[in-house]
């Protein structure tokens, strides 16, 4: 008989490493206050996204079977299985963005509008090769991979277009209820790739009074908001972690599509969700589009590099079943 491979050792956590995170975490929480830029768009350019998926559902478990199952010894395993090092300082980053860098971003946006959509436009635009390539890798590729994938991607996507043109609504003093289920929506877009949470808190004439109360520091409201997105994220991440392992190809499909159909929200040229022709003053859009797109790729290429040494160096790692 066997005996079992050696479950590989994660390596310690360094201040490099963390302060690292705490950046890659500063940006998930940057782009989540933007309309149409959703942060698990980012979670996959930066490489993270399954992990923290992996994370989000390992910590859930855990919580589940400590409250409800009184099971130590699983909830031990689940605790453990939590990439600590990783999801900690992203969370840092990501409060510390989001408490320092609202009312700037707002004024930005608010500001200068066209440069400000026609930047997100490139990087959102440029991103859409982060799922294209993670689904060609996920299993081998077969012809109906090559005729169905892009049908399921352009039907996805004429879905999130048409649902993104509709108008905002407006709310004035919302309920507490509905700052619960504004939470739990936000989150979930979070949760996946092309959704953005701000577009949706947007859409339902949540976005202002959202961002307003992170800038004047409401707790009250952002306490029930954040009930909410634990609720969301604990709905969603375990589906979600399920259909990565079952799924893989079909979830990125649908996430490409997802962000395809996201651009719409960013065309730089648009009047209450109609879509324009470009102005005379096009080239500043342009640089800033192609300036934009420039970061992701190179973001992008960093990590695919990163990545490459980190499983060159630990080898093959043996799967691992997991059961609830």
């Amino acid at each position: 008989m066997t005996s079992p491979s050696p479950t590989p050792v994660k390596p310690a956590p360094t201040v490099r490493s963390s302060l690292a995170h705490v950046i890659r975490g500063a940006l998930i929480g940057i782009v989540e206050l933007v309309p149409g830029v959703s942060g698990g768009t980012v979670a996959l350019v930066l490489g993270i996204f399954d992990r923290l998926i992996s994370s989000a559902n390992h910590l859930i478990r855990g919580v589940v079977r400590f409250t409800v199952k009184r099971q130590g010894r699983s909830v031990s395993h689940h605790l453990t299985g939590v990439e600590w090092a990783l999801v900690v300082p992203l969370v840092i980053g990501m409060f510390l963005a989001l408490f320092t860098l609202s009312g700037p971003l707002h004024a930005f946006v608010e500001g200068q509008p066209t440069i400000s959509s026609a930047l997100f436009l490139g990087m959102v635009t440029a991103s859409l090769l982060v799922p294209i390539s993670m689904a060609l890798e996920a299993g081998p590729v077969t012809r109906s991979t090559l005729v169905g994938g892009p049908v399921v991607v352009l039907l996805v996507a004429g879905a999130a277009f048409l649902l993104l043109g509709l108008p905002a609504l407006q709310v004035q003093d919302p309920a507490w209820w509905v700052l619960v289920l504004s939470g739990a929506a936000a989150v979930c877009a979070l949760a996946l790739p092309g959704l953005s949470g701000s577009f949706i808190l947007l859409t339902f004439g949540m976005y202002e009074p959202t961002l307003e109360a992170v800038s004047e520091r409401d707790f009250g409201y952002l306490a029930l908001f954040a009930g909410g997105a634990v609720l969301g994220l604990a709905s969603i991440v375990q589906l979600l972690a399920y259909l990565l392992r079952v799924h893989r190809r079909a979830v990125l499909l649908v996430a490409t599509g997802l962000i395809l159909g996201s651009l719409r929200a960013l065309w730089p040229w648009q009047e209450n969700s109609a879509l324009l022709a470009p102005d005379g003053d096009w080239l500043a859009p342009l640089l800033a589009a192609l300036g934009g797109a420039a970061v992701v790729l190179l973001l992008w290429s960093r990590e695919r590099r990163g990545n490459a040494v980190a499983a060159s160096l630990q080898g093959p790692r043996p799967s691992k079943g997991e059961t609830f």
